[in-house]
This record gives C-alpha cells, structure tokens and sequence, in this order.
C-alpha cells in the first residue's frame, strides 16, 4: 500500500486529480459551521480529506468517499457563493464544500464529476 504523494519513492504513482483547500460543512450536534480541510482526490475516484496540508502522506486522512455514483452539483439553499455539494451513493450523507472562487469551485466539480463518471 502506498500511503500519501511520495511520487519521489514510488515513480510510477499516479498524482492525485485534484488537491487543494476546501470549506465543508460541518452538521455535528457539537459543531455547526464551515471547517478549513484539506481534499485529495485520487485517480481511484476516492476523496480524501486532511485537517492541514502537511497531514497528507503522514496521517491517516479524516475520511475517504468513494465519488463513482455519486450526485454532485452547485447548491445555491445556503445563500453562500461558490458552494457545490456531493451525495455519494453509499450512505445517507451529503457533504457541502466550499471553493474560495467560481473558477476554484468549476475545478473541483470538473474533477469530482470525471470520479463520478469513470
């Protein structure tokens, strides 16, 4: 198993889609709010996401969805700009995320939408 982007060990290790900061949506009985993470998404079609950056490759990642199947698209119910959510086929969640610019935000989905449809 290949943990993380250590492309300089493991050549043939395909870069990851599409990586970058993201706020997501947090609907926890504790905490309400949009939460700074850090998202991979790899040529599997899994999403990965990390609490910072500097996590990716050492730390386990928070979670991982499965993207093939999913329903993703612009959400504009939240009254923010820039926001877009996915609803993976597996489960009954629906993550929210917001890019910090449209062409940020038409990135990821370009990105989650290739997952989606392998």
């Amino acid at each position: 198993m290949i943990v993380g982007s250590d492309i300089s060990r493991y050549p043939n290790t395909p870069k990851p889609t599409c990586r970058g900061y993201l706020h997501k949506r947090t609907q926890s009985a504790i905490l309400k709010g949009w939460r700074k993470r850090w998202f991979v998404l790899k040529h599997n079609g899994y999403l990965h996401y990390y609490k910072h950056k500097k996590d990716e490759g050492k730390c386990r990642p928070l979670e991982v969805t499965k993207l093939e199947g999913a329903e993703i698209g612009v959400d504009t119910s939240l009254g923010k700009p820039f926001v877009f959510k996915c609803t993976p086929q597996a489960g009954n969640r629906i993550f929210y995320f917001c890019a910090t610019s449209n062409q940020e935000m038409k990135r990821w989905l370009e990105a989650m939408d290739k997952a989606v449809h392998p």
